[in-house]
């Protein structure tokens, strides 16, 4: 029986790993004729909520790098503000997978944050929505960390409540890569952008203080750019 349970367990294991490992190596097709359909899913800031336009918000510029290498790359944006990991499971999900999509990023966790989700059940909700992504299309999977909501001007300088905040936001980046790595999908550090950039640039944020603002999203889309340039098929 022994003998039986550990045949088992590694056998899930070597499963796991080869969804990994597809899910890793996936490349954009090589015919810039080809059909790609671009899928963003998550948050306020996949919807573009501080642009002056849908066209300057981050997907929308993603998708404009696109189209200089696929012509007839289309973008479907599920993104919503208020969205929170379960909401991408309950009301994104299912139709992300439907499109079939070549390429698909992901950026939610911030409403998880301040409406008070716990991180294991984020971690959990994170697991969910990559899984799903890794197993049950062929995208090219691209998320991003959480930027440090401590230093934006709606928590900066507000005592515990940015201390606990900044703490939160560290906590989910961790067990956000480490999801991440799990199931293949390409990791982009916006984190220490945010830390590094944002107190010095407050142009890079809206007039709410929190969401960027169009020169924040072309940021935003250089770093994300800089993940999905290497899979580009040659």
């Amino acid at each position: 029986m022994n003998v039986w349970l550990v045949a088992v367990a590694a056998l899930a294991l070597a499963t796991g790993c080869s969804w990994t490992r597809s899910a890793a190596s996936r490349m954009l097709p090589t015919d810039p004729n080809a059909e790609l359909v671009y899928v963003a899913l998550g948050d306020s800031t996949v919807e573009g909520i501080g642009a002056s336009s849908q066209d300057t918000n981050y997907v929308s510029r993603l998708h404009a790098r696109l189209r200089e290498h696929y012509r007839n790359a289309r973008v479907v944006n599920l993104g919503v503000g208020g969205a929170t990991s379960e909401h991408v499971i309950s009301r994104q999900l299912d139709r992300a997978v439907a499109l079939r999509p070549q390429l698909l990023t992901l950026s939610v966790g911030p409403n998880d944050i301040t409406s008070r989700v716990s991180v294991k059940t984020y971690a959990e909700n994170m697991d969910t929505i990559l899984g799903r992504l890794a197993k049950e299309t062929e995208a090219v999977i691209v998320v991003n960390l959480l930027p440090d909501l401590a230093v934006t001007p709606r928590f900066r300088g507000r005592g515990e409540l940015a201390s606990v905040v900044g703490h939160l936001s560290t906590e989910f980046n961790e067990e956000l890569a480490r999801v991440a790595k799990r199931h293949g999908a390409a990791v982009v550090d916006l984190y220490r952008a945010s830390r590094r950039e944002v107190p010095g640039h407050p142009e890079l944020l809206a007039r709410d203080g929190y969401h960027p603002s169009d020169l924040g999203y072309a940021r935003w889309a250089e770093l994300m750019w800089e993940a999905v340039r290497p899979r580009i098929g040659s």
